[in-house]
């Protein structure tokens, strides 16, 4: 997980890292290509249905690949039941897992989440964070999960803490979460 307050660079990185922006000094590598969750799953679930949705990420590949990817992506997020329903019938982290389905039909080995729990209840929040959780053990994907939240480094191998665009700190979530207690950055987070 990627941390830090407002302004700290975090959703700058993710955006770098998704190609959206071009560096103006140095370089950046990744091991493949990825897929990008907004904060807000409306500005990225665009077709009417489930299915289609997912489907609509695989236009450039074979129409004949089409279903048994958008199949096992919407079984990884717990969403294949729903494949039919309507996308405006879906809750706020049904939505959330839809956009994840879509990155993970393509087949991408890093997933890049700037904010995924902004709009969802506590509920849907843990629910989402535990969802991204197992798909990282079980698929092998990587995920890069941008928050400014504490109580979601319970659910990460590794964190990291900016502000000003610079690393502050890094290591695991509890031993982030103690330095920043130790620290007293907590209002600047939460």
């Amino acid at each position: 997980m990627l941390l830090g307050a407002n302004g700290s660079g975090k959703s700058t990185l993710l955006k770098l890292l998704a190609g959206l922006i071009t560096p103006t000094q140095g370089h950046i590598y990744l091991a493949g290509a990825v897929g990008l969750v907004l904060q807000n799953p409306d500005h990225q679930v665009v077709m009417p249905s489930v299915g289609a949705d997912v489907a609509f990420g695989l236009a450039d590949l074979p129409p004949a690949c089409w279903v048994e990817r958008v199949e096992q992506a919407l079984r990884l997020v717990g969403l294949w039941e729903l494949h039919q329903r309507p996308v405006y019938a879906l809750s706020g982290g049904q939505k959330q897992r839809l956009a994840i389905a879509g990155a993970l039909a393509r087949q991408v080995p890093i997933l890049l989440l700037d904010e995924p729990t902004a709009f969802l209840d506590p509920e849907q929040q843990l629910e989402l964070a535990q969802q991204v959780q197992h798909l990282v053990r079980t698929t092998g994907i990587t995920a890069l999960w941008v928050t400014h939240r504490l109580e979601e480094l319970t659910y990460c191998d590794q964190a990291v803490l900016l502000a000003s665009g610079r690393i502050i700190r890094q290591g695991t979530g509890a031993q982030l979460v103690q330095y920043i207690h130790q620290h007293h950055w907590d209002s600047q987070l939460n």
